[in-house]
């Protein structure tokens, strides 16, 4: 799995720091307090590209025409180069310029002392010294800051598309047409979990617009071109490839980002990524850096997720997002074996909460979900962007792997309202079982267990007291406190159960046994081999 490390949304009005290692592509600060000679540098060169910028966009130097952008363009042909296609979606492109404010701790002189000869040098040579010292004794100010990004429209009538951390808690937003042209932009929704807004300008006529492609039919290798802000030098053009699918980046379960190899960079967020047939199939949203530039590694959110995302906000201004009532974990070969399943794809129930649409359709532990509303669930990161992606009330078919065959079960999405009867709760002898073969010893759950542990009324099963180091339940991460829900995919409520369960398992001729476990952060399934 990708690694989160490298990985971190900056905001807008961070200041650049090339020791964070993973940079989204949005914009950057235009904070005099940049603190290192690079940063110097590229504040400067950027306020001189600037005024040059302005003048190339003059509102006056090109027409916008409303149409659909690519409505005539084809497929284009590769070995011509794509200068046919950015004409033709190039103006659906936008610049957007956001003012913020943020609170500052008031400050004294530098740590050299005010007006020391050397002070400026070493503030910006070296890089993680502060320009100045806070003062407990000054009240906080405020500064201005400002920023920039991209966006794309998707409607005539002004509905721009960009990403929620480029105008995240903006004071004021202005989007620039590719004419130059400034208009005050309000916001018509934001999606913080899935990192997209939808902005709304006000224009006098029609406005040029892009329409989203298919993203799941793209595949590695085809070619995309990324038009937007870097660094605030609009209209800029890259090309490059898909160069993998379905990229887990640690910003959020709903997202399978596209990783491309076409250069964004800081300013780029929200920009559109396009198919060589014009249309939007991503949104830029982040690259991996290890210094703060493109290394030809970026993230665009498929145009799958964001469409049904920005038709919501379109429609009511928020997302609705479905519930199941799950908690899933994934699927690997000895799992899978134990549940007689070919090959380890689906989410392994491990969870059902009490009177949630997954214990109402009748959903138990032990189930692979493998299939919602008729589209497959490969793992639960799948599972949850299809969930989330459900409109609240919907009734939809769930497929289930239980007891070596496949059902359905119809789950009302988001319909909470109705109460199952609670679980009867089984007392149980307090009596302890070393399991020798597993390197653990187990008991009945008691009420001193219970305060101890931090658990539930109803939780059920049997309790760890002691693992044996180098065991294999140690090398498997068991701990005292944790709890045995299911032995062999059967529900286990006293040391009775369990050893009967074992016995079995061990008379059948089980190399490994299959466990659900309770563990303090939540329950899992686990197989520990038998010795």
């Amino acid at each position: 799995m990708f690694q989160s490390g490298p990985v971190a949304k900056l905001d807008p009005k961070y200041q650049f720091n090339p020791q964070i290692s993973m940079k989204t592509a949005s914009s950057i600060s235009h904070d005099l307090s940049l603190g290192s000679p690079l940063q110097f540098l590229r504040l400067s060169t950027f306020i001189s590209c600037f005024a040059v910028v302005t003048l190339l966009f003059n509102p006056a130097s090109a027409n916008l025409d409303s149409s659909h952008a690519a409505a005539n363009l084809g497929e284009v042909n590769v070995n011509d180069g794509f200068s046919e296609l950015v004409e033709a979606v190039k103006p659906t492109v936008v610049n957007i310029s956001v003012t913020g404010s943020v609170e500052t701790s008031r400050s004294g002189p530098g740590p050299f002392g005010e007006g020391m000869p050397f002070d400026d040098f070493f503030r910006r040579f070296f890089e993680g010294m502060p320009e100045t010292m806070p003062d407990q004794n000054q009240t906080p100010s405020v500064r201005k800051t400002m920023a920039v990004g991209s966006g794309f429209i998707v409607d005539p009538g002004g509905l721009v598309v960009t990403n929620h951390h480029v105008i995240d808690k903006a004071d004021s937003i202005e989007v620039v047409l590719h004419n130059g042209t400034r208009i005050p932009a309000t916001i018509e929704g934001v999606d913080e979990r899935s990192d997209l807004a939808l902005l709304k300008i006000k224009t006098d006529s029609p406005l040029p617009y892009v329409v989203f492609g298919n993203s799941d039919a793209a595949k590695v290798g085809d070619w995309v071109v990324a038009i937007g802000n870097p660094f605030g030098f609009g209209g800029t053009t890259t090309s490059g490839i898909i160069s993998a699918r379905g990229r887990d980046i640690q910003q959020g379960s709903l997202l399978d980002f596209i990783q491309i190899d076409a250069s964004i960079n800081r300013g780029n967020s929200g920009g559109p990524l396009f198919n060589i047939r014009g249309e939007v199939i991503g949104v830029n949203n982040a690259i991996y850096s290890p210094t703060g530039g493109n290394v030809g590694i970026g993230f665009a959110i498929p145009s799958s997720t964001a469409q049904e995302i920005i038709d919501q906000l379109k429609t009511s201004g928020v997302v609705e997002r479905g519930f199941l009532g799950v908690f899933v974990q994934s699927l690997d070969e000895n799992l899978a074996e134990n549940f007689g399943l070919e090959g380890t794809e689906g989410a392994l129930v491990a969870q059902v909460n009490a009177d949630s649409p997954a214990e109402m359709a009748g959903i138990r532990v032990g189930d692979i979900i493998t299939k919602f509303d008729g589209k497959p669930v490969d793992s639960p990161r799948s599972l949850a962007r299809l969930v989330s992606l459900t409109s609240e009330n919907s009734k939809v078919v769930v497929t289930l792997w239980r007891d070596n065959a496949e059902i359905n079960v119809f789950a009302d999405i988001g319909n909470l309202q109705a109460s199952a009867d609670e679980n009867e709760t089984v007392a149980a002898a307090t009596d302890t079982d070393k399991i020798d073969e597993l390197g653990m010893s187990v008991r009945a759950i008691t009420e001193q267990d219970r305060q101890d542990y931090s658990l539930e009324e109803e939780a059920e099963g049997v309790i760890i007291i002691e693992v044996e180091p180098n065991s294999a339940a140690a090398q498997n991460g068991l701990r005292p406190g944790h709890i045995i829900q299911r032995l062999g995919n059967k529900k286990v409520l006293t040391v009775e159960d369990f050893q009967d369960q074992l016995d079995q398992l061990m008379q059948d001729g089980q190399a490994s046994i299959l466990m659900l476990v309770q563990r303090f952060d939540g329950a899992s399934f686990i197989t520990l081999p038998l010795s």
